[in-house]
């Protein structure tokens, strides 16, 4: 098996390109560049003073952009906007200069391709589940002793990645923001998992929000494999327009839609035959998490791997942080830490998998709160509030009959929900909060790591909180 390099140190000498934004994607877009002997302009308007590694160099400014005459590139890190609500001035720059605004996963691809190398590229977008379909696809190939890096908006920046050989394969997380910003980037297979409103303020609709989602599939053709969930009408159109351009689209389904993988609600199938038994993958729970295998089956096998390495790699996926993460069990209760459920979307895959819990929701409330959550309220013991629109949460439970209390704070909400867990026999404490996370912690992970400690306390202490009254 061929090994990952580094990028030849002259790949790109005597280009110029520009960066906004040195956070993680623009950091180590700028530590790349130098490194592969590129000029760079870089800029980060909220901290001027962000430290660049490696240091002040002959190749490297930094300063303002007054004009972009000249560079060979503007790269925007992702939460920056080009076009809606309104376009950054340095993109205003970059269209008055005729330089192309792109991604970082556009620049990987064209210095591997610069590079010689044949290393393919597997795509992974979707609303929901497209961390855990990125993690899981990037382990099986890893396990069947594959050459292989993941990444993008994922774990480690798509230009922090190493140089593989032509039989390795770098397995990228795209978000909409990245999406829209490619140019030759060309994917031997790609996958849409779903897609519910999201990001409308960059996107101006729904319709703009998809057709970002659906540049996961630009310049894919007859050699190529699109992966598609369909169980939505967004994803089952783009499904129909991909197949109308000749390449070939496997399509997944859950809700008995017409499509070549589906789940029954224990096994994976291939055309109605036996593909895998979910109940040998512990770390994927939940029907959400069966679309998330069925998409990394169909682009491994396309990449080549076998049903048998395939399943292998299902049965050995240790699961992702903050993603219905089994944290431990402290006197007959489990502790699951789904911090990453920022919208209600994704907090209804984890209470459908749990008979009988208690809830810990709360933070920065999504567009129509949790109302779509009415159908598994039944499900919820008690629920305990925290976060600047817990009142909005406790609105929509008290309509409900759901018992609740407004804890504010995850350090009160975690022992006073073991506390009635106990109480009230339920056998879980799910914190899977259906809310961003910025207005108490830093991130989604800062607020799961604040869950896990949380639970080390509670074992520490071997002691536990009466519930706190209640409001309801």
């Amino acid at each position: 098996m061929s090994t990952p390099r580094p990028f030849p140190a002259a790949l790109l000498a005597g280009r110029r390109f520009a960066v906004l934004g040195l956070g993680r994607n623009g950091g180590a877009a700028v530590d790349a560049l130098l490194a592969m002997g590129a000029s760079v302009q870089a800029w980060d308007d909220r901290n001027p003073a962000h430290p660049v590694s490696p240091p002040a160099q002959d190749r490297l400014t930094l300063a303002p952009f007054t004009t972009l005459k000249g560079m060979d590139a503007l790269i925007l890190s992702p939460g920056i906007p080009h076009t809606l609500p309104a376009p950054h001035p340095a993109a205003v720059l970059a269209r008055e200069a005729a330089v192309p605004i792109l991604s970082d996963a556009e620049i990987l691809f064209r210095c591997v391709r610069a590079a010689g190398s044949r290393a393919r590229f597997a795509s992974v977008t979707g609303t929901n589940g497209k961390s855990t379909t990125t993690a899981l696809l990037a382990h099986i190939v890893e396990q069947a002793g594959w050459p292989v890096a993941a990444g993008g908006n994922l774990g480690t920046a798509a230009l922090a990645l190493p140089l593989l050989p032509d039989d390795g394969a770098y397995v990228i997380e795209m978000s909409s923001y990245m999406l829209e910003r490619l140019d030759r980037y060309h994917a031997a297979t790609s996958c849409l998992l779903n897609l519910t409103p999201d990001h409308l303020d960059r996107h101006g609709d729904m319709a703009g929000y998809a057709a970002a989602k659906a540049h996961v599939f630009d310049h894919m053709d007859a050699r190529d494999r699109a992966v598609i969930g369909v169980d939505d009408p967004w994803c089952a159109a783009i499904a129909e327009s991909v197949t109308a351009r000749g390449v070939p689209v496997t399509r997944l389904s859950l809700a008995g839609a017409p499509a070549t993988l589906t789940f029954d609600g224990t096994t994976l199938k291939s055309d109605g035959r036996a593909l895998f038994a979910m109940a040998e993958a512990p770390a994927l729970p939940g029907a959400h998490n069966a679309q998330n295998a069925l998409a990394a089956w169909a682009m491994a096998a396309h990449l080549g791997l076998s049903a048998e390495a395939i399943a292998a790699g299902l049965r050995s996926y240790p699961g992702l942080p903050h993603r219905q993460e089994r944290v431990g069990t402290f006197q007959g209760v489990t502790f699951v830490n789904d911090s990453k459920a920022t919208n209600a979307e994704a907090a209804e895959k984890a209470l459908g998998c749990y008979d009988r819990v208690i809830w810990i929701a709360g933070g920065t409330a999504k567009s129509g709160g949790i109302e779509s959550l009415a159908p598994l309220f039944p499900r919820i013991a008690r629920a305990f509030l925290i976060g600047r629109d817990a009142p909005v949460l406790a609105d929509t439970l008290a309509r409900h009959g759901v018992p609740f209390e407004i804890a504010v704070t995850l350090d009160r909400a975690v022992p006073a929900a073991h506390a009635a867990a106990r109480a009230e026999n339920a056998p879980v404490v799910l914190l899977s909060p259906a809310c961003a996370s910025f207005d108490q912690f830093s991130s989604f992970e800062a607020r799961g790591s604040q869950f896990i400690h949380l639970f080390g306390n509670l074992i520490e202490s071997n002691t536990s909180t009466e519930p706190l009254p209640r409001e309801d």
